[in-house]
C-alpha cells in the first residue's frame, strides 16, 4: 500500500492496495467527466475495477448542466448507480415520448420543447457506505455518515447519519443521537489534515466522540 510519511495511503494513488487487488481504487483518480467531483479518499470497490464507475452514471449529459459530487472518505460499493436528470422526461401530455429530441419535422412543434425536469444536482457528502447495487435518483442528497443498504433505491434526501433501506428507501434507524450527530457534523473530521486524522484515527474508528471533541 502506498503511503505518504506517516499519515497512511497518498490519496492520489489509484490503486491504494497496489498490483494485488485491483477491483479497489480511489475513485476521484479514475474519473474522466468534469460533472463529476470526488473528494480524497473516497474509494469504489467493483470486481470490474474502478475504472467502471462512470458506466454507472446513467442519462449524465453535459448540455443539461447537473453535477455528481461526492464527498471524502466515502465507500461506494459495486454497482452503485446514479441516475441523473438527463433520464427524466416529460410527464405533463398524454404522452411521456421525447418527440422534439430527434428533430427533424417533430421539432419546434411543442412549448418549450426541450426542458425537461430537472432536480438538481446529486450530492453524496462525506463518510458514506453505499451497498452494492444501490441506486441513487437525480437530485437528492446522501448525508454525511449516511449508510445506504444494498439494492436500496434512494429517491428523496437521506439526513445525515441516517442507515436507509428498500424500494423506495426509507430510515431503518439513526446511527447516533441527535446530539451526538450535531457533534460529529461540527467537528467534521474528514475536513482535518491527513496528520491529524492519523493522529486521531483510533477515536474516529471507535466512536470516542470525548477524544474527537478533544482534538478540535
Amino acid at each position: 500500500m502506498a503511503e505518504t510519511g506517516s499519515c497512511g495511503p497518498d490519496p492520489a494513488e489509484r490503486f491504494p492496495f497496489g498490483a494485488a487487488i485491483l477491483r479497489t481504487g480511489f475513485l476521484k483518480n479514475f474519473i474522466t467527466r468534469p460533472n463529476i467531483e470526488v473528494g480524497d479518499y473516497t474509494y469504489y470497490d467493483d470486481p470490474a475495477g474502478p475504472q467502471q464507475f462512470e458506466e454507472h452514471v446513467l442519462y449524465h449529459f453535459d448540455f443539461i448542466g447537473d453535477k455528481l459530487r461526492i464527498g471524502k472518505f466515502c465507500a461506494i460499493g459495486a454497482r452503485t448507480t446514479f441516475v441523473m436528470n438527463g433520464g427524466n422526461h416529460r410527464g405533463s401530455g398524454f404522452s411521456t415520448y421525447p418527440f422534439a429530441v430527434f428533430g427533424g419535422a417533430w421539432a419546434g412543434r411543442f412549448d418549450e420543447e426541450l426542458v425537461f425536469p430537472n432536480k438538481g444536482d446529486t450530492v453524496v457528502e462525506n463518510d458514506v457506505w453505499t451497498g452494492y447495487d444501490s441506486l441513487v435518483m437525480p437530485g437528492v442528497r446522501i448525508g454525511n455518515g449516511a449508510i445506504v443498504a444494498t439494492r436500496a433505491v434512494v429517491t428523496s434526501d437521506v439526513p445525515d447519519y441516517a442507515i436507509v433501506a428498500g424500494n423506495p428507501a426509507r430510515i431503518v434507524r439513526m446511527r447516533f443521537d441527535e446530539a451526538t450527530v450535531a457533534e460529529l457534523l461540527r467537528i467534521a473530521w474528514w475536513n482535518w489534515d491527513a496528520q491529524k486524522i492519523t493522529r486521531n484515527i483510533a477515536a474516529i474508528g471507535q466512536n470516542d466522540l470525548e477524544a474527537l471533541l478533544r482534538a478540535k
